[in-house]
């Protein structure tokens, strides 16, 4: 008999059982499912893994569209979605590995998404009420082992019941008003699958409402004056002390009285000098911003990268909401360890020689996890990787620096009695600076040595005709601290529901645009079922999940009135589900058509569309039999309108989304001058991959690319640079490589 510890991923179960272990953990593997043995202190312990989520929910009894339905139970998640196929060898093995277990330890990541995963492997897998619990925040040696020798008697309740209360809830909503609106349209005489869900609705709504705001605003004019000159061969730029002038009658008499004057004298000179508080540490929202606005990686990528980083153990669980950095993890061990690596030595050196270190905590608290930190076990890394594991290393450092002094001077200057004010700011001790450089991004403006009395000399004073403008739109990092001070969602699924209002075409852009649908879908919502976008009544489901997990609450409770709140929802929803369904249909008819207009036909006067034909999609123009024009557009990519034409032949360009790439703008034009090269290759050269066919020039909406010959047989291809010299697929032949080793160690 063994003791089977159960861990949410393969990453994970490796290193801690490479943590556990006494010696070097035995691997094994079932159907390509690895586990491990190992020996703990005279105990024998086997250690197996799931992959994320095991089981969904799904009604007990199909009900078609009929809704509202609330009869769901867990099931295996491959009974669910095909997608989750992958999932069923992960269940087996667990199975099969739970069989001769004599007791069961929950090692998933701590939180409350962690726990129902672990709580449903114990109850469906294990056949077990209850099991030890291992709490962690890194995947390092010394913490797994006291997580492990400290493992708690049961299960984390609290959070197991509010992970579990959020999917039921989520899923009344979601299984519940999809079905509604998916009704609805239908009794339009229109057919298409529509979803909402607990959380995206008030999130569009939000996007919605600033849009309203930016379409809605009327732009007001003012006017600025603005003087250049210098003092002491040093350039100063000043603003008059009236800042915005809203009368322009009052602004050129100003102009009138200081025009063609060549010298200002300073009236008076004030310093002030103020310490900057270093950063405080990352919780996951603030990480997310700061790498949007470091890289440009959207929040999504950046968890994702943060994840990896935690299960290879690098840095703390990142799903964190702490910005507290308490004693408990040992500051000087982990600076020691970061001195190990030569980046950081000389930064880890300086304060490890500090006396005392305390970091500049925040307010903001997590009862599972401490705010995200190094762990000082260093790893290669490269790109996006090394990218955000820097930031949270220079972050750690940041918050346990001396604030930075900082000086403000602002002189006023007199020109014929009108007052212009001259503002310097500039950084006496960099501090905390140094700690974080390169991501400090302050302005520095410094001014001349300015005494009052001293002559400043004039070269122009200008009048600066400008308007109010209207409010900013959000950003992917703005929207989640917007979504996080709303109270709406988590910090671990905000990311998530951001993605999926782009996938559904309601938003679009970096900057943050509802789209024509966005908007009309909210509008729909908000005139005939408006709890569906209530903010606040989501907002109080958060609270409630909250106080579950703090026992406050019980899960039926909470359930019960979802259960009313859904219910009512649904009543209303089929006393205007007519209106409700002549409106989406008009819409969906509306922006569809948007979506797929391409530009104009190059032939005709007709509109070039988008069509799905026999082998997939293409562009043809609408004016089709009498017009024949069409174009091949990419087979392997998601294809999204813009507004640009081709700079070289005036054909419009499409955007190319193409999985795990960046997005890629293309001309649909195949003779567009830009893809045209001037071919140098050697004729008649083999195949490297298959050896049988030749390599032959094809062409794409991309451009020209050398192919075997032997295609779809042999689908080797090598890309042509911009001489049309061929480039050799570095990447491939290293992989090939690769396998030959395994090979040659397999016949050994």
């Amino acid at each position: 008999m063994y003791e089977l510890i159960i861990t949410e991923k393969p990453n994970a179960s490796k290193r801690i059982a490479e943590a556990l272990a006494e010696g070097k953990p035995i691997k094994e593997n079932i159907k390509g499912v690895p586990y491990y043995k190992v020996t703990h202190k005279g105990n024998d312990l086997v250690i197996g893994c799931a992959v994320g989520h095991l089981f969904g929910l799904a009604e007990k009894e199909k009900a078609g569209f009929k809704y509202p339905v609330f009869d769901i139970e867990w099931v295996p998640s491959f009974e669910v979605s095909k997608s989750a196929d992958f999932s069923k060898k992960y269940y087996n093995v667990l199975k099969k590995l739970a069989k001769d277990a004599g007791s069961f330890t929950v090692a998933c990541d701590y939180d409350v998404e962690g726990e129902v995963i672990g709580l449903n492997i114990v109850r469906f897998i294990c056949n077990r009420n209850e099991a030890r619990r291992m709490k962690f925040s890194t995947l390092t040696k010394p913490d797994v082992i006291k997580a492990y020798e400290n493992a708690s008697s049961h299960l984390d309740w609290g959070q197991a019941e509010a992970g579990e209360t959020r999917h039921f809830l989520d899923y009344y909503y979601g299984i519940n008003l999809s079905r509604a609106l998916t009704s609805a349209i239908k009794s339009a005489g229109m057919f298409k699958i529509l979803s909402t869900g607990r959380v995206q609705g008030p999130a569009l709504k939000i996007v919605v409402d600033r849009e309203k705001e930016i379409q809605a605003f009327k732009p007001v004019p003012f006017w600025q004056i603005e003087l250049n000159g210098s003092s002491k061969s040093k350039p100063i730029d000043a603003w008059h002390k009236e800042d915005k002038f809203w009368e322009k009658k009052k602004a050129d008499e100003v102009m009138q009285k200081v025009r063609g004057e060549k010298k200002g004298t300073v009236g008076s000179v004030n310093k002030r000098e103020f310490k900057q508080a270093p950063p405080t540490p990352f919780d996951l929202t603030s990480l997310q911003t700061e790498a949007y606005r470091c890289f440009g990686i959207r929040p999504k990528e950046t968890l994702s990268i943060a994840q990896n980083l935690y299960t290879t153990g690098l840095i703390s669980y990142p799903r964190t909401s702490s910005q507290q950095l308490p004693a408990a993890i040992g500051y000087s061990k982990i600076l020691k360890a970061l001195a190990k690596q030569k980046k950081y030595k000389e930064l880890s050196n300086k304060l490890l020689s500090v006396k005392t270190l305390t970091p500049n905590n925040g307010k903001k608290t997590d009862p599972a996890h401490p705010a995200i930190y190094p762990t000082g076990v260093s790893g290669k890394l490269e790109g996006k990787d090394m990218k955000i594991y820097d930031l949270v290393v220079k972050r750690f450092f940041a918050t346990f620096a001396e604030p930075a002094k900082r000086e403000t001077m602002t002189a006023e200057i007199l020109v014929k009695d009108e007052p212009f004010i001259a503002k310097g700011t500039r950084t006496v001790e960099k501090n905390w600076h140094e700690f974080y450089a390169p991501y400090v991004k302050l302005e520095e403006v410094e001014l001349p040595k300015l005494d009052k009395g001293d002559s400043v000399d004039i070269t122009t004073i200008t009048m600066h005709d400008k308007e109010t403008q209207p409010p900013k739109r959000f950003t992917q990092s703005s929207i989640i601290k917007e979504l996080e001070k709303r109270g709406l969602g988590t910090k671990a699924t905000r990311a998530d529901i951001v993605e999926r209002l782009y996938s559904r075409n309601y938003i679009k852009g970096d900057r943050i645009e509802a789209t024509d649908l966005g908007i009309h879908i909210i509008a729909i919502l908000d005139k005939y079922v408006p709890k569906i976008v209530d903010e606040a009544l989501t907002r109080h489901f958060e609270e409630d999940m909250d106080k579950i997990r703090e026992k406050k609450l019980k899960k039926d409770v909470v359930l019960k009135e979802a259960k009313e709140v859904v219910t009512d929802i649904c009543t209303e929803f089929r006393k205007k589900e007519k209106d409700i369904g002549e409106g989406l249909k008009k819409t969906f008819t509306e922006t569809r058509a948007a979506l797929q207009t391409v530009g104009d036909c190059p032939k005709c006067e007709g509109t070039l569309v988008i069509k799905k034909g026999k082998f997939g999609f293409f562009v043809a123009c609408d004016r089709y039999p009498e017009c024949e024009v069409t174009f091949k557009l990419p087979s392997n990519a998601l294809i999204k309108v813009t507004e640009k034409t081709c700079e070289h032949c005036g054909h419009p360009v499409v955007q190319a989304i193409r999985k795990g790439k960046k997005p890629q703008e293309v001309c649909i034009n195949p003779e567009c001058p830009s893809k045209k090269v001037e071919v140098k290759v050697e004729e008649g050269r083999k195949c490297p991959k298959c050896g049988k066919g030749e390599l032959v020039l094809r062409k794409s909406v991309y451009g020209a690319f050398m192919a075997c010959n032997k295609y779809p047989k042999c689908r080797y291809t090598e890309s042509l640079d911009a001489n049309g010299s061929e480039k050799k697929p570095v990447k491939k032949k290293a992989k090939k490589k690769k396998s030959k080793k395994k090979k040659a160690k397999k016949s050994k």
